[in-house]
């Protein structure tokens, strides 16, 4: 090889490695700002049901958070759900939490002089409305289960909620026209089919606890459809924050045998408080948003989040913290 060549060779070598490492400047920037001490202290999370996407989403979480901020300690607390979820945040029980959008609005606009204080820190992924019915079930749609013994969330969860709206836009009073049980994901599937005839259940799809059930043995889902989400809508309030969809077929394979199934769909928020640190909550939006393929590989309705529509927390508008974030990856 010529001397010119060699020449050459060795500058194309040295702009590709000198290319190279801006790169990799770059994306550890993105992940890791350089050159700054992690946040460190604790902080609590609230969860929801063991058996929910809720509480595997946050022990999974806690992981990523103690690679990226080894001194900061992160307590879980299980919850009934949503609303139980927003209480806390709110009143400074918890320091972050997830909660259906439909939650958060109704104890926004429940007057609450607390509501004022909570802040979004990213849209994370849709939840589905599951109405679950035993396979030789009667049960086809909403209406069929006035007279029926029918779990509709504890008391405190966003499954209550949206459960009680779906019954009455088919014209049942929760509290008469059924013999209302407070079960969750934790106990509602093993009662199908004896102390219960179907159960709501609204949570990131799949759901450990039916994925379970489903290993073993079988049930049905029944459809809530479009005309019935209609209804659902006319209730105002929080419902525009619901809209007709299909639960995917690859949810539950072996139930759905290749079959969507009609339902209702509401975006989840992960939420905190305005006087929560900026610095600390930066951090954590960021590892949210980096952890998403690795904390998906295990709670698969995380792999939805995106740094494009995390930034959508209605009805709460954007801690400063998770503001600087988004902007400092602004393309």
């Amino acid at each position: 090889m010529s001397t010119a060549l060699s020449r050459i060779s060795r500058r194309r070598a040295l702009q590709g490695g000198a290319a190279g490492l801006v790169t990799l400047g770059l994306l550890l920037w993105w992940l890791l700002p350089l050159g700054e001490d992690p946040p460190s202290g604790t902080i609590t999370f609230s969860t929801g049901t063991r058996a929910g996407v809720y509480q595997e989403y946050g022990e999974l979480l806690r992981e990523e958070l103690a690679k990226d901020m080894p001194q900061l300690k992160v307590r879980l607390l299980t919850s009934d759900g949503s609303q139980e979820n927003v209480q806390r945040v709110a009143t400074g029980r918890a320091d972050f939490t997830i909660a259906a959008a439909d939650a958060v609005d109704t104890f926004k606009v429940g007057g609450k002089p607390v509501a004022g204080r909570l802040r979004g820190v990213a849209r994370l992924y849709d939840d589905y409305v599951q109405l679950v019915v035993p396979p030789d079930s009667d049960i086809r749609s909403v209406a069929d289960l006035k007279g029926k013994r029918v779990a509709i969330g504890l008391p405190d969860s966003g499954v209550r909620l949206i459960a009680t709206r779906v019954l009455e836009a088919a014209g049942i009073d929760p509290v008469k026209d059924i013999t209302p049980r407070s079960d969750g994901i934790d106990t509602g599937p093993a009662r199908l089919g004896k102390e219960l005839d179907a159960f709501f259940w609204s949570s990131g799809v799949p759901t450990d606890g039916l994925e379970k059930i489903a290993e073993t043995s079988s049930f049905r889902f029944v459809p809530i459809d479009a005309g019935l989400v209609a209804k659902v809508h006319a209730q105002g309030d929080a419902a525009h924050f619901y809209r007709a969809t299909n639960m995917p077929e690859s949810a539950y394979p072996t139930v759905q045998n290749g079959s969507t199934v009609p339902t209702i769909a509401v975006s989840n928020l992960l939420i905190t408080r305005k006087d929560m640190d900026p610095r600390l909550t930066e951090w954590l939006t960021r590892t949210v948003i980096k952890s998403r393929d690795g904390i998906g590989a295990h709670v698969h309705s995380a792999q939805l989040v995106d740094l494009r529509t995390a930034i959508y927390t209605d009805p709460l508008g954007l801690h400063e913290g998770a503001r600087r974030y988004y902007r400092s990856v602004k393309p």
